[in-house]
């Protein structure tokens, strides 16, 4: 799948929160603060699991990292 394909796939606001995760190490709680969500309509976080957008590293909760996956990268760079 080209690289203009995956950006077409996802959202502004799931491309917003692929690149605050790209932009500096993370860690699963500051993603937790940041975007985690009880709504149901708002479902970024659980939304780039399950597209294999990002992964959280094994650790503690606190301090497990999240990254983006090959497919979350694809869909955040600039278009060739």
């Amino acid at each position: 799948m080209s690289v203009g394909v995956e950006r077409e796939r996802v959202s502004a606001a799931m491309r917003e929160f692929l690149v605050w995760v790209a932009f500096r190490p993370r860690t699963y709680a500051d993603s937790m603060e940041a975007w985690g969500s009880h709504c149901p309509r708002f479902t970024l976080w659980e939304d780039a699991l399950d597209q294999g957008l990002i992964v959280v590293e094994p650790g503690l909760p606190e301090s497990s990292g999240v990254c983006l996956t090959v497919q979350g990268r694809a869909a955040i760079s600039p278009a060739r």
